[in-house]
């Protein structure tokens, strides 16, 4: 008979504590995005082998082994200086998107830079809004799920994989109707992910006053969100 290793069975004990907090976490985001709920998920896969993988196909993506070594600064953008930039650009629509949530580009949690897990996962948290304005999906919660479906693709960014497969169920079991959109979303989103060069790569700040079009030419966005039921002009209800 083997001898029970008693770090093993604390590893497994912990490990089975860190789903049940996720599992909370997850039934808290599906009653409302509180930032705080996303964050903590978010947070709950640093140094995991999961983020291991991730960071690795990050290093894999063309300028990702450079941006983990230099430390690309996480984004802190100037709001009111990008909102003068000409109609059209990606600093003019990044702003609008902030200002029309009414939202302060500064709300984004701060964490130490001390590991090329965090300053991915700060990377990654800081730069969201612009993807939306780049891909055209929607804040709503079902653009939301496709907009993360382009990074969870992209480089499988934990806590998106998980949110992505979650939301799918979810919507699948408690509103059926809105089950087809969701899926729809997730896939095209996932059809960017395959297509398009890496979005967590793109050095936005060198590129604020380049037309969002031009955005989507280098970066190989064909087909934008925008106009779905769940893109960006979409009418809000």
């Amino acid at each position: 008979m083997n001898p029970i290793n008693p770090w093993a069975v604390i590893g497994q004990f912990q490990a089975g504590l860190l789903s049940i907090r996720r599992l909370g976490l997850l039934a808290a985001i599906s009653r409302g995005a509180d930032f705080n709920n996303i964050a903590d998920l978010v947070d709950s896969f640093l140094d995991t082998p999961q983020m291991e993988e991730c960071l690795r196909r990050f290093r894999d993506l063309p300028g990702g082994r450079r941006m983990l070594e230099e430390r690309y600064p996480p984004l802190n953008p100037d709001i009111p200086r990008l909102a003068a930039c000409p109609p059209g650009s990606l600093g003019h629509g990044y702003a609008h998107l902030i200002q029309s949530l009414n939202d302060d580009a500064s709300f984004f949690r701060q964490r130490e830079l001390s590991s090329e897990g965090r300053w991915l996962t700060q990377r990654i948290a800081t730069t969201h809004d612009i993807h939306h304005v780049v891909s055209g999906f929607g804040t709503r919660p079902v653009g939301e799920i496709g907009v993360l479906a382009i990074t969870a693709t992209q480089i499988g960014f934990p806590a998106y994989v998980l949110l992505n497969a979650a939301s799918g169920f979810s919507r699948f079991r408690f509103r059926p109707q809105e089950s087809a959109a969701m899926a729809r979303a997730i896939a095209h989103g996932t059809s960017i992910g395959f297509s398009a060069a890496p979005l967590c790569t793109a050095r936005w700040e060198e590129g604020w006053e380049l037309p969002v079009t031009e955005w989507r030419r280098r970066l190989g966005i064909q087909h934008p969100a925008n106009d779905e039921t769940y893109g960006l002009s979409a009418p809000r209800p």
